[in-house]
Formats: C-alpha cells, structure tokens, sequence
C-alpha cells in the first residue's frame, strides 16, 4: 500500500518544513513494525520549493490472516487460498489507515514540538494514492471529499487495460489538492479510507465510536455525507452508528450555539439605531442567570451545554460559586472555552473549583448529580422534540439538582427584529421555538412529572406586546427538599 504526501515552499517558508510536521526527517528512510507489516517513511524529492513524503506499507498476509479476520464480507469464511493471495494487501484499505495513526500519530494530533506555528498553518498540499478502493466510484470520492475544500482527481482503473470492453474494477487513482492543515489532512484520510473501502480489516468495537467523533472533530458533525461515513466507518453496526449520529448531531447543535449566544446576540443589538449602545441579549441573559443562581443560594453549579465557557467565566468571579462544571458534547467547545478561561495559566486555587467535562445530555450521567443548581441557557431549542423527554429525564430525573435554570427564545419577539425574515427562527440549527404559552406549557409538565416548582423570569427589555426577547423558567424541589438537603446528600 503507498500513499504520498507533498507540498510546496509557502510565504517564504521551506518545503522541507513538512518534515518538522511529520516528525520523520527528509534525509533519512526510517522503518516501524505494525502488527500487520512494516511501514516504511522515505522522501521522495526534499528541497527548499518541493517537498514530498512517502508512505509504504508492505503487509504480511500471514500475520494478516493469524491475529485478524479469516472471513469475508458478511462474516463468510474465505477459501484457504483467498486468505492468504488475494489484492487486499496491494490497495490503500483501512490498514493504511491505522498505520497512517501510528506512524503520523503527533502530525495527526496536530502537534509540533519543534515548530509550534506549523501545527496551526495551512499549506499547499497534494496527496496521491495510486491505487484507492471506492465502493461506489470516483463520484463518491468525489462527494466524500470535496465538501472538505479538496480539489479531487479519481480516476476508474480498468479491470484489464488490454480488455476495456471488461469495464472498470472498484479502484480508483486519487489525487487531492488544496490548502489544508496537516492535522486536517490526515485525519480525513483516517476516517475515509475505510469509508471509501467500505471494510475493515479488524472488529469495530464500541471504541470505534469515540476514534470516529476525535477524528472527525470539526468536519465531521456538518459534512452532507455525514451519515453515510459513520454506517461504513462503523460497519453498519446499528446501535453504534445510532449512538455516533446522535452524538455528531448534539455536536452541531452545540458548535451553532456557541455562535448564537454572543454573535447573533451582538449582530441583533449593535444593529438597534439607538444613540447609547445596548448591552447585548448575550450579556444581560448571563446576568439574569447569575441573579436567579443567587437567589437559590446555590453553591455547586452546572452549566449544560457550556459551549466556550462564557458563563462558567462569569460563574468564578463570584466566591459565592464554590464548584463549577462545564459540560459540552463538543471537544472543540470544551477547548476553547479552556483556552478562554485560561485554565493552564489559573492560580491552583482558583482552579480548583472548575471542571470541564465532555458529556451528552441524551444520556443519565452520574458525574452530574448532588449539584445544587444546573443552567441550561440556550440548550433546550436546539433539540429535536421527541428527544426532549430523554433530556428531561437526565437533567431534572437522573442529575435532579435543587434547582434549574433554563432559558430559551420568545418567537413572539422575533417581530420586532427587522434583520430577522418573517417566519423564520433565530438559528437554522433551532428545532423550535416556542412563544410564552409554549414554554410554560412544557415547564409545568417538567415540573409536575419531577417535582419541581417553578417560576417564570423575562429577560430583556420586555414588549408590551409581544413579552421579551428571551424567557427564563426558574425550577426548585418541591416541599421538603432544599439546596441545603442536596448539599448534605452529596456529602
């Protein structure tokens, strides 16, 4: 199996600077044991404007049949023969792909020790792989690829070059072209070799979910193709693919809501032809949630759905807040709002009382009981309705803090915004939106099936009309229980 990876001097810099990269040295053709093989690394050509790196791995197809699967698609066992000659070894499959995570494993992660600034750089870059199997053709190539800002160049190869009448076989010459960053670059090819092949080579266990949600981060959760790459990633494996679709959906939602709360926020209110600049929606919802967490007398705190971390920020500069904990279903989320609270640089005190933790609101999760209030600003209209219940029950039945926050749009309100078209919601990523009757509807449905009390807050400059722009329900158990009784269970 081969593949190559090139690129061109950029912006002054050498092209050599892919070996930085690649952690591999251009002057050097260096050799690593995989189970199935050896993989080898050698430069091709290395000068100051070309640069390209090879990667070659030769399988053994003895090792491949002792420690892997002696069957065919659909679990068939293969005949003796076909076990050990056979074209697998000799096509780009999900071997290479696993030996591209071995052999790149720092490039792929996006790191550079030597030189930082390169890991975050796009370069000019042109892969090739001669030979690509495609179950489905250079067209499917080309709608796996393209969306990821790839030029693509597939080619059929002909089952026999002398008997074109024969038609073509299900491989394919691949050329890529495009400004990318390494990192990207790698890990698309990770994820779409095998998707391409449309097999792999070992048992996809349930951990394959969380390797195609890393390896996907940032691409993955919007690509059009999105739920055809995780049934063949993961096999057709129904409850995983299940479980990764849900989770890439949560994903999106998640990184469309981190632009709503402060971008849409800020757009609507900076376009308001006032002589004093408004404090933005964004702002004064995070007051209003302070303020409701302050009268509960709530301590522990968790923020769902926490998106950059705009509120846990908010949540520190008050002492009264003795923990709190983040939770996104989004890593790309969890790390910016890392590098926004500058976590690394916090004093160790400080950092003692935040937390933030991946995590899916879909399911019941432990970590998050004995809380003594949760916030879920912004969260609730982002899913699908008949995936509520399954949020209701984790938050209000599994986690069941003295108190919740939860805010969400007044569509009523949406009139009174002239950017906004009639009849369309704030966000294309917003399932819904309710009007006042709507979300008091279903807050006392939550609050009598949970046992919970619950009160409703305006927030913003409220309508006489049309109530305002957001609308906050402030839940509390009911009767016997308190924050004070949470406190003490938790102990």
């Amino acid at each position: 199996m081969f593949l190559t990876i090139g690129t061109t001097g950029n912006d002054g810099s050498p092209a050599t600077d892919l070996g930085f990269l690649l952690h591999k040295h251009p002057e050097k053709a260096q050799r690593f044991s995989t189970s199935y093989g050896d993989a080898h690394v050698f430069y091709p050509e290395a000068s100051v404007e070309r640069c390209t790196a090879a990667l070659l791995l030769e399988v053994d197809p003895v090792s491949l049949v002792r420690r892997g699967r002696g069957k065919g698609r659909g679990g068939a066992p293969d005949s003796a023969l076909a076990q050990y000659v056979n074209d697998r070894p000799y096509a780009a499959t999900s071997l290479l792909a696993v030996a591209l995570r071995t052999v790149f494993a720092s490039a792929l992660k996006g790191r550079c020790e030597a030189r930082p600034d390169l890991a975050a750089r796009t370069l000019p870059l042109r892969i090739e792989v001669p030979a690509l199997p495609a179950r489905g053709g250079p067209g499917l190539v080309r709608r796996l690829l393209e969306p990821l800002g790839w030029s693509v160049e597939a080619e059929a190869v002909p089952l026999d070059e002398r008997f074109p009448e024969w038609g073509e076989s299900r491989y394919v010459t691949l050329v890529l072209t495009g400004e990318q960053r390494l990192s990207d670059a790698l890990r698309h090819l990770y994820v779409l070799l095998p998707v391409l092949d449309d097999a792999k080579h070992y048992w996809v266990a349930p951990d394959e979910v969380d390797k195609l949600l890393r390896a996907g981060e940032g691409w993955l959760a919007g690509h059009p193709e999105h739920a055809l790459i995780t049934r063949r990633y993961l096999s057709r494996r129904g409850a995983l693919t299940r479980d990764a679709l849900e989770r890439l959906e949560l994903a999106r939602l998640a990184e469309a809501d981190d632009t709503e709360a402060e971008d849409l926020d800020n757009a609507v209110d900076e376009a308001a032809d006032t002589e004093e600049k408004p404090v933005p929606l964004a702002v004064q919802r995070r007051e209003a949630i302070l303020e409701a967490l302050r009268d509960t007398g709530a301590q522990r705190v968790l923020d769902l759905g926490c998106g950059q971390g705009q509120l846990v920020g908010a949540l520190l500069k008050e002492s009264r807040f003795t923990e709190v904990l983040g939770v996104d279903v989004s890593m790309r989320a969890l790390n910016e709002a890392a590098r926004r609270l500058r976590l690394e640089r916090m004093p160790e005190r400080q950092a003692a009382r935040v937390k933030l933790m991946q995590g899916s609101l879909a399911y019941t999760d432990g970590r998050l009981k004995g809380y003594d209030a949760a916030v879920l600003s912004e969260v609730v209209e982002h899913v699908d309705l008949p995936r509520l219940p399954a949020l209701e029950h984790a938050v209000f039945g599994a986690a069941r803090p003295a108190s919740v926050v939860v805010t969400t749009p007044n569509v009523e309100y949406n009139v009174t915004w002239e950017s906004l078209p009639a009849g369309r919601v704030r966000h294309p990523d917003h399932r819904f939106e309710w009007d006042r009757k709507q979300f008091r509807a279903w807050a006392e449905g939550v609050a009598d099936r949970y046992g919970y009390d619950v009160e409703y807050r305006p927030v913003g400059d409220e309508d006489p009309g049309v109530g305002p722009p957001t609308q906050m329900a402030v839940f509390r158990i009911t009767g016997e229980r308190d924050v004070r009784d949470v406190q003490e269970g938790s102990r």
